[in-house]
């Protein structure tokens, strides 16, 4: 049996998404520094969040769906750091300069 959700609850997540999204612009004017990539990512990911859970229907889905996703963020994260274990350790090893004539 499926579960049903109300419109109210649709209504009331798209809503909190548009909030977010007036947050994030709202945030991306004010200079915190350091903290401005943590602070968008985290809205970024609050609001992905709320779109996997309640609009791909994940919250009321079986394990093995809930699983998968969570598959293939663990997935991304590797990705992610494997990515930034080469960024971070480029200048580890000189470039040898070319040859003068």
């Amino acid at each position: 049996m499926e579960h049903v959700t109300s419109k109210g609850i649709y209504y009331a997540i798209f809503a909190t998404l548009i909030v977010l999204t007036l947050v994030t612009i709202g945030v991306a004017r004010i200079d915190l520094g350091p903290l401005n990539t943590i602070v968008a990512l985290t809205i970024a990911v609050t609001k992905a969040v709320l779109v996997v859970l309640f609009f791909m229907h994940l919250r009321y889905s079986t394990r093995l769906t809930k699983l998968v996703v969570v598959a293939g963020f663990v997935w991304l994260a590797i990705l992610i750091g494997l990515t930034m274990s080469d960024v971070l350790t480029r200048g580890w090893i000189p470039v040898p300069s070319e040859p003068r004539q």
